[in-house]
């Protein structure tokens, strides 16, 4: 990792002029409609991620995202006004990812306990799959302050998805009701993605079923988890 310094001050004309006007604001870019569009813009996505993940955020250069896309250098400009709107468009969709919707709908689970455990090991899975790019973003966050942010945001998504399903369990009796459930949720939730980061990103040597079931025992106590009537 460079020095913070050069890694704010580091400048690439070429790359990002043309997402920009003179004033140097950045220009919208639209969504694309057409079925080509759509195709080429998540090339260009997942061309990124092949980047990123091989040569680190700093290093990453357009014309290589392109090429690993099968796209023209233009056509990039055409959908992304730089490599960092490009890397914050990744995320995203690893996000969307690793916030696995309709839980219950997928796993039939209904038991807190179930639910819990479905929920860990949903995004143990999805963080071991998608490690390099995690341990990518943690870093950085630490020199970008748009992705400081953006890193934010995502541990906020958790914690309210979180606290909605305890502030659940309260009302049925079946969690602790002293609890706040927010403040509940972002402490669980960042022992859930720290370790995670620790294991899959460090290489903390964990097995993955000792990791699952102590987190699940860990959130059951910290609840005072009851059982369903």
């Amino acid at each position: 990792m460079r020095d913070r310094t050069e890694a704010k001050t580091a400048v690439v004309p070429e790359e990002t002029a043309p997402g920009h006007t003179a004033d140097g604001e950045r220009q919208a870019r639209t969504t694309p409609r057409s079925k080509r569009g759509i195709r080429t813009r998540n090339a260009l996505i997942q061309g990124a991620r092949e980047v990123f993940e091989r040569d680190g955020y700093l290093d990453a250069r357009i014309v290589d995202i392109s090429k690993a896309a099968g796209a023209a250098s233009g056509s990039f400009y055409t959908y992304f006004n730089d490599k960092e709107e490009i890397f914050a468009a990744l995320v995203e969709q690893v996000q969307e990812e690793m916030l696995h919707p309709h839980l219950r709908e997928r796993t039939g689970a209904t038991d807190p306990r179930g639910v819990i455990e479905a929920a860990n090991r949903d995004y143990l899975q999805a963080y071991e799959r998608n490690a390099r790019l995690m341990g990518l973003f943690e870093q950085v966050a630490h020199i970008n302050e748009n992705f400081a942010r953006l890193r934010l945001e995502r541990g906020v998504a958790f914690a309210e998805r979180n606290a909605k399903m305890i502030r659940g369990l309260q009302e049925r009796g079946q969690a602790d009701p002293d609890l706040d459930p927010l403040v509940t949720a972002h402490a669980l939730s960042a022992m859930v993605s720290r370790l995670a980061y620790m294991v899959y990103v460090c290489d903390l040597p964990i097995a993955f079923d000792q990791l699952v079931d102590t987190l699940n025992t860990l959130w059951a106590n910290a609840l005072r988890l009851k059982p369903s009537a």
